[in-house]
């Protein structure tokens, strides 16, 4: 409970800053919205930009550590605040976080201005930054469940870490190592979280009898995704043969599918909130199973493959899980405005475009990146539009946060 002199103070701080999902939504949303549009500027041969490395790697890292990190560490900062009691982190700690991330934002975006060493500390500076925020009201209450998340961020500045390094010293399978193992960790977050609330929300939004996991299956679907993301961080796929890759995918994209199969997307078509979420997970099984056949030999790409969990699951689930969390932590109803389905549809739309409409007619496949990146752009726009005044606004309940 906080006491009335930290509310007299909580009244008088900017709204923006008294839980982390404000800034780090709001900056994070607006950030992934303008990078795809430079990002399509550049496809198209519209602009050049001064950027760190080369184009394609600042669009590569910058969705992962730059939008994506955001959001992850908006989500578990305000999280952490339900799962211990205690105050999370807001006030000035959160304002140099967030100046933070915006300092490697830019840096990253003029990085051919700066020196390397400089564009390289400050961006590795955030996620280790987030983890002892994190991990600080944790240790306070010894709660053990959650404080794997503070490892996890840990391991992903080590993705962060290779992406860099791999740049730097030409060597360009470092550099993927540090992209994808990022993309298949961020995964494994997903899965675990949707396994937590989905049934939960699915529940509680339709008004039916909550879903119980089923452990085996879990431990299957993800001790196949830690597989996974060991296989790759460490390099060491390529001494399984692709047959059993391939099994490796299937099972665990088998199990994924089962596990959100039993949650009932039937019933969920009439709350946004949660069609888009299940869809979201949905993507991810998705992915997987193109994974197993590409390793089966079919004229899959990685790329293809790959962005089915970045634009897929991961654009769709972040889109869907911002609208609920904002709605719920500012003290409003879970109701969001009717455009808001329109998003969930967009970035719905750019997944699919960027995967099936890619892989099926290749010869277009330019115009079918920009035709997604523009549905991407639209999608967040609106969240950003509709969710202004509800991130710069005190809670609607009266509520410090």
């Amino acid at each position: 409970m906080i006491q009335i002199t930290d509310l007299q103070i909580e009244q008088k701080m900017w709204p923006l800053l008294r839980q982390a999902f404000r800034p780090m939504f709001l900056l994070g949303a607006l950030f992934s919205a303008l990078a795809m549009m430079l990002w399509l500027l550049v496809l198209a041969g519209y602009i050049q930009l001064p950027v760190y490395g080369q184009v394609l790697f600042w669009h590569s890292h910058e969705m992962l550590f730059g939008f994506v990190a955001a959001i992850v560490i908006g989500f578990l900062l305000t999280a952490v605040q339900n799962w211990t009691g205690l105050r999370a982190t807001h006030g000035k700690a959160l304002l140099v976080l967030t100046l933070v991330w915006l300092a490697g934002r830019l840096a990253l975006l003029m990085g051919s201005y700066l020196p390397a060493w400089l564009v390289v500390s400050v961006d590795l500076l955030f996620l280790p930054l987030a983890a002892i925020l994190l991990a600080i009201p944790l240790i306070a209450v010894k709660q053990q469940r959650n404080l794997f998340f503070v490892p996890v961020l840990l391991l992903l500045t080590l993705c962060n870490g290779l992406m860099h390094y791999g740049l730097l010293s030409g060597h360009f399978l470092i550099q993927q190592i540090g992209s994808q193992s990022a993309v298949w960790l961020i995964t494994l977050l997903m899965a675990i979280v949707a396994g937590r609330v989905l049934p939960m929300f699915t529940a509680n939004g339709t008004m039916t009898q909550k879903v119980q996991p089923i452990v085996w299956l879990d431990r299957i679907a993800l001790g196949g995704l830690w597989l996974i993301f060991f296989l790759q961080i460490t390099n060491t796929s390529g001494f399984i043969p692709a047959a059993g890759m391939a099994t490796i995918f299937a099972i665990t994209a088998m199990a994924l599918a089962v596990r959100c199969g039993r949650w009932k997307i039937w019933i969920t078509g009439r709350v946004p909130l949660l069609w888009s979420l299940h869809i979201a997970y949905w993507f991810i099984p998705i992915a997987l199973g193109l994974f197993a056949l590409r390793y089966m030999g079919l004229p899959i790409s990685n790329s293809l493959a790959l962005h089915a969990l970045t634009a897929g699951a991961m654009g769709t689930m972040i889109l869907s899980m911002m609208a609920r969390v904002s709605l719920g932590h500012s003290g409003r109803t879970l109701k969001p405005k009717a455009i808001m389905s329109l998003a969930f549809l967009l970035v719905i739309t750019a997944a699919t475009l960027r995967t099936l409409a890619a892989a099926l007619w290749p010869e277009f496949i330019i115009n079918w990146y920009l035709f997604s990146g523009v549905t991407w752009v639209l999608a967040y726009l609106i969240y950003v539009v509709v969710y202004l005044p509800v991130l710069t606004t005190p809670r609607a309940d009266g509520r410090p946060g």
